[in-house]
């Protein structure tokens, strides 16, 4: 996303007021979660999209976008509302690291319109494209080891939403809805575009001129298939295609305004020095939807599969597990080690072996690391399986089921989105043993913190204690199974030792 910048007035006191005008806040969500701003933003071609501006999330203090889709008249809306709620339900349940993060939706009705708004995350660093153009201009080439981690990350969010059951098509990838962060994390947006065309046929016509100029643009990202009868995944793998290859050689030149030829992406193609990165590509962007490789097929091409490090994998796990180690574990077990204690050894027969020890290991670098691992820019995509992902509540529901199903109100009930990383609690039973009362220390994985307390008795199972947290948005319906289990094994202890001290009196 770019953020289109006004004219400027010259002085600082044309900077304050500049600043004082896009930071005023025009509107409120119903929650007062998101406050909308004057500043807009560009992002891409988006069927339907009215408007798109800067907004503030102030319960967790960043900016997201707080996008707007306008129906002037009210007979149409209420025509397609179901399917609108659908689709929005849809986009709430996509949840991966490299796809831009659906916040949130709700509907606003007024007496002669109606309007759609929905929030999502704001990717300040920019596109791909902008990245791509930066690097060209100061006449560098691009990093072989980035363009394999930027491959495996987009294949990532790829194979997810293929995965899905039924699967989701993203038909609008480019290196324009593709964006990557400072720290090398690449996200895929305009993950509902395909929705959007299916759900506002006639969008199509908003902002034609624009539109036709971005078309010509891109048109060398879509499939020579696209829009000619049933899509499937073989359109998206196309567009990944021509992302690889454009961020190999940077730029593929196209002459004007025109469209990039197929003499231009040959061209492309040739000019990769690398053999195996030449047969990627090609493989992607074969004439024949039917011979195209999967995304699961493209993660295990010889170029990009390397058998994962000891290091990655322990990372993944402690990364799975955080809630169960102590806070702070990592920086007290690194200052508790001998720097010249031996970590590991390798030992050979014929000739001597090699010694690993901690003062190899740097605690910043590995603490980088594993905030890297977390933030999903070393996936474990060489484990990657082929039963389908958790489905969409909406995408599952048969259309008979799609009537039935209400919205009791215009904004869907909030739900925590942040993750759980570490637990503690602390259990009192009264002396009669009637009930307990029990204070619940959660770590989100923003590092914010959580404290919930309340009297158990000793009918409340656990299960049902997880239920009831997941019911209130204190915690992610994910993560119910692991609090379960957590609260469980506390509650199995404090028994124990209220038995042994029971028989010790």
């Amino acid at each position: 996303m770019t953020m289109s910048v006004p004219e400027r007035k010259s002085g600082s006191e044309g900077k304050e007021e500049e600043s004082e005008d896009e930071s005023e806040i025009l509107e409120e969500s119903p929650c007062g979660r998101w406050q909308k701003r004057k500043e807009q933003v560009s992002q891409g071609n988006v069927p339907g999209v009215e408007s798109a501006s800067l907004a503030m999330d102030t319960e967790e203090g960043v900016e997201v976008v707080w996008n707007e889709v306008l129906f002037s008249d009210k007979k149409v809306f209420k025509a397609q509302e179901e399917k609108i709620k659908e689709m929005f339900e849809n986009l709430m349940q996509v949840e991966h690291p490299n796809i831009v993060k659906f916040h949130k939706y709700w509907l606003d009705m007024k007496e002669t319109q109606a309007r759609v708004i929905f929030i999502t995350e704001y990717m300040s660093s920019g596109s791909l494209k902008q990245f791509l153009k930066k690097t060209k201009k100061n006449h560098k080439t691009m990093n072989v080891k980035a363009w394999k981690r930027w491959c495996t990350q987009i294949l990532s969010a790829l194979n997810y939403l293929h995965s899905c059951d039924p699967p989701i098509i993203h038909g609008n990838l480019t290196c324009d809805t593709i964006f990557i962060q400072h720290n090398g994390l690449i996200k895929i947006g305009s993950v509902w575009h395909r929705l959007f065309v299916n759900v506002f046929p006639d969008a199509s016509v908003h902002s034609k001129g624009r539109q036709h100029r971005d078309e010509q643009r891109n048109l060398h990202f879509f499939a020579p298939e696209y829009g000619a009868g049933e899509d499937d995944y073989s359109i998206d793998i196309f567009s990944f295609g021509i992302c690889a290859l454009e961020m190999a050689v940077l730029e593929i030149q196209a002459n004007g305004d025109s469209a990039v030829s197929k003499e231009a992406i040959v061209n492309a193609g040739q000019s990769l020095e690398d053999p195996l990165m030449r047969e990627f590509t090609q493989s992607c962007l074969r004439h024949d939807a039917n011979l195209r490789p999967t995304a699961h097929d493209l993660l295990f091409h010889r170029v990009l599969f390397e058998v994962h490090s000891l290091k990655l994998l322990a990372a993944h796990c402690l990364i799975n597990n955080q809630y169960l180690l102590p806070e702070n574990c990592v920086e007290e077990k690194t200052k508790s080690f001998d720097p010249n204690a031996v970590m590991a050894e390798i030992r050979h027969d014929d000739r001597p072996g090699v010694q690993l020890k901690y003062s190899h290991v740097s605690p910043l670098e590995l603490d980088k690391f594993l905030e890297d691992v977390k933030n999903g820019i070393y996936p474990l995509m060489n484990f990657a399986t082929s039963r389908p992902h958790p489905v969409p509540r909406a995408l599952s529901l048969s259309q008979e089921q799609v009537e039935t199903v209400k919205t009791p109100t215009p904004e869907p009930q909030e739900t925590e989105t942040r993750k759980v990383i570490q637990m503690h609690c602390n259990l009192e039973s009264n002396e009669e043993g009637t009930k307990t009362h029990l204070s619940l220390f959660l770590k989100m994985d923003d590092k914010l913190h959580r404290q919930l307390s309340c009297d158990i008795f000793p009918t409340d199972t656990p299960k049902d204690l997880a239920s009831e947290l997941v019911h209130y948005a204190f915690i992610n319906e994910e993560d119910s199974e692991k609090v379960a289990a957590f609260l469980e094994d506390s509650i199995s202890r404090h028994r124990v030792r209220a038995l042994a001290a029971g028989s010790n009196q």
